[in-house]
């Protein structure tokens, strides 16, 4: 039997924890005298009752978590967070309707970066701050961050940091579940920090500062302004950004061996990371190439702008600095594979991660020379570990689940008279969490206010189960996962 008190119990607790960081917006606001005030405070009001009230309705619960408890919890508390992250978007007028809303902040947690909004300069900046505030949180996961401050008030952590965690092997740096949470924080606060203080060095304004680096390092890509990062024209920050977009790619536990350990070998020597700076190398060259070569742009430009746009689709961020939208269509390909594939896992990036692209790559030798040696025992290994069986099939299902979630969108776009290019990049880039989309009717530089309502719904359905990997989600239409035994 679920335990749904435990699990109203711990959604309440969370929810106290939204209402403060809509406390920060609403200071934000109130330092600039605008006129989003009364939708915080109304927002502030309605999620502090809705707290109360599921830690009444979670009174007296045993604090015993199971798996189905975590999964129920984890994907509850992302639509729910969602929900009432959305109200000061509707309450202030500036998203009247809350289908635009939801999807809005959907797309701020699930680090998606897809807007609906066409001019985010007419925002206030409370709201351009909680735009960004839900990037930043959403990075490494809801939960994963009350790990790291209030380890207590999650029972079973464990399991919730299975269920939320993304890749396919669970890599913790400490016995302790909670310390290995405020390591990867510390990093975490660090890379935000380091970045924000370059673009304040490089001529970025503070304000603009601080939300692209809570932007850039939860790999989200929600702007303050229209022209996303061309705004600035700035070489300098152009490649800031492709760096702390890579870095913010990288798996947290590497970057730990790297900037606590010095272990700089052990480092270098991750398959996965090989793999993803092999991507990047080899598509920013590609993209280089054929800007020089069919656009008859400078070569040190060409690759500044597939170097940004290589960086953004890969670590799923969607920032631009021009529109790659007008290159030749054979980069779009290059571009999609990278939003496919995303960045290591361990990070806050989205797609199907490097590390599946790995295995995936040894399971297909492996397949080859078994055909050669039917006898023979081939184990797939990564940074000289075994993978176990359990472990291939159950990447086998999780691609299963992502290619069929993504041709079901992409047949619904279809029939909403949505153009093909844009259905199946629009899918893709829900699903992977990436945000730009490819193709004539909304490109790369462009919202996804045109959208049916339908649409929407499904992307931010499509967004939440990328997030949390498919598998979380999809577990909770099962029957198996309500029976009592």
């Amino acid at each position: 039997m679920i335990n749904f008190k435990l699990v109203y119990k711990v959604i309440g607790s969370l929810l106290f924890i939204e209402a403060i960081m809509m406390f920060s917006c609403l200071l934000v606001s109130v330092y600039y005298r605008e006129d989003d005030i009364p939708a915080f405070l109304v927002a502030i009001a309605v999620t502090v009752l809705a707290a109360i009230g599921m830690k009444y309705k979670g009174y007296k619960a045993e604090n015993l978590m199971g798996r189905r408890e975590a999964y129920l919890l984890v994907t509850l508390t992302w639509v729910i967070f969602s929900a009432l992250g959305a109200l000061p978007l509707v309450i202030s007028g500036y998203i009247p309707s809350f289908t635009d809303a939801f999807f809005e902040t959907m797309s701020g947690f699930t680090t998606t970066g897809a807007t609906i909004i066409d001019d985010v300069e007419a925002l206030p900046h409370g709201l351009l701050f909680w735009r960004s505030l839900t990037h930043w949180i959403g990075g490494l996961g809801i939960m994963f961050f009350t790990i790291a401050i209030l380890p207590s008030l999650v029972g079973g952590s464990v399991k919730v940091f299975s269920a939320e965690a993304t890749g396919p092997i669970k890599s913790k740096m400490h016995p302790r579940l909670s310390t290995t949470a405020k390591w990867i924080w510390a990093i975490y606060l660090i890379l935000t920090a380091a970045c924000a203080g370059l673009f304040c060095v490089f001529g970025m304004g503070f304000f603009d500062s601080v939300n692209y680096s809570m932007s850039i390092t939860a790999t989200g890509g929600f702007s303050t302004r229209n022209a996303s990062i061309a705004y600035f024209d700035s070489v300098a920050i152009d490649y800031t950004a492709a760096v702390f977009m890579i870095l913010s790619g990288i798996n947290f536990s590497l970057l730990y061996l790297l900037m606590f350990k010095g272990k700089l070998k052990a480092f270098f020597k991750d398959t996965e990371l090989r793999f993803y700076l092999a991507v990047i190398s080899i598509s920013t060259l590609f993209i280089t190439y054929f800007l020089t070569t069919r656009s008859g742009i400078a070569v040190a430009d060409s690759f500044r702008y597939a170097l940004f746009q290589v960086s953004s689709f890969i670590s799923t961020t969607g920032l631009f600095n021009t529109d790659a939208g007008l290159w030749p269509h054979i980069t779009w390909v290059v571009l999609t594979v990278c939003m496919v594939f995303g960045s290591c896992a361990g990070s806050t990036s989205g797609g199907i991660k490097c590390i599946r692209g790995a295995m995936l790559l040894r399971i297909i030798r492996n397949e080859f020379k078994h055909i050669l040696h039917p006898r023979a025992v081939i184990p797939v290994k990564l940074n000289g570990t075994n993978i176990p069986s359990s472990a291939q099939a159950t990447l086998l299902v999780f691609l299963s689940l992502y290619g069929i979630s993504c041709l079901a969108a992409f047949f619904c776009f279809q029939m909403m008279g949505i153009e093909s290019t844009n259905a199946i990049t629009i899918a893709i880039s829900s699903a992977s969490n990436v945000g730009p989309a490819l193709g004539g009717a909304i490109g790369p530089t462009m919202s996804w206010s045109s959208l049916p309502d339908a649409a929407k719904w499904i992307c931010s359905g499509l967004m939440l189960m990328g997030r949390l990997e498919f598998l979380s989600v999809f577990v909770l239409f099962t029957r198996a996962f309500w029976k009592e035994n």
